[in-house]
């Protein structure tokens, strides 16, 4: 199965994929790690990305979807994928369905996990951390045992300022006006299926479990 998943910061997509990809066996594929391998292995896409990295520049379409087409062709991806983080942008969605038009395939979904703006605020202004140690806490989800305390080594906990309500909503804001294209896009294309976030972990799971056995004995 060909997968993309799609979703605001905060709504829970590392640890659905990490559920999808190890149920389904299939390799999840984040922009981060298409980047990270091909540098490491020193491909000539790869190289070009790192010079680009390496001078604080965005890495262009052309060679980042180079790096998609090369990682979508390797054996692992034999039995599908789970992109996340790409596509960006209807022009990278584009080039996408090109790239699968010449590997013969074509995608199953694109499921988009929603929550509400507010419910991600809370979630992402909710989050402290220790400065000395880095252990990462919530105020609702993982509190630690002494409010404002860090278990391991009891210095004071702070909030960053990314973490503050009024930068979480700005990014959010961002994010929103990034992404919509892209659900507009896939939504017409008859791809889309929106998957509601703000439920427990478990419940989302199943809902994409749900939505997938279906794939599967289709």
């Amino acid at each position: 199965m060909d997968l993309i998943l799609m979703g605001l910061p905060g709504v829970g997509k590392g640890t659905q994929a990490g559920t999808i990809s190890e149920e389904y066996g299939i390799p999840h594929i984040s922009t981060g790690d298409m980047f990270r391998a091909a540098i490491k292995n020193e491909t000539e896409l790869g190289k070009k990305a790192k010079s680009y990295l390496d001078g604080g520049e965005l890495v262009p379409d052309e060679v980042t979807i180079g790096i998609v087409r090369e990682r979508l062709s390797e054996k692992d991806c034999a039995e599908g994928f789970l992109l996340d983080g790409f596509p960006r942008t209807i022009p990278q969605a584009e080039a996408l369905e090109n790239i699968l038009n010449d590997l013969d395939r074509s995608l199953d979904f694109v499921i988009n996990i929603e929550v509400p703006k507010e419910t991600l605020i809370k979630r992402l202004a909710g989050r402290r951390v220790s400065p000395s140690s880095g252990e990462t806490y919530h105020v609702d989800y993982n509190p630690p045992k002494v409010d404002g305390i860090c278990d391991v080594d009891g210095s004071k906990l702070i909030q960053r300022d990314d973490d503050k309500p009024e930068m979480v909503k700005k990014r959010l804001e961002v994010n929103i006006e990034q992404t919509q294209p892209l659900i507009d896009f896939y939504s017409k294309k008859g791809y889309l299926r929106n998957i509601d976030g703000d439920q427990e972990i478990d419940q989302v799971q199943g809902d994409i479990v749900q939505l997938l056995e279906g794939l599967q004995h289709a």
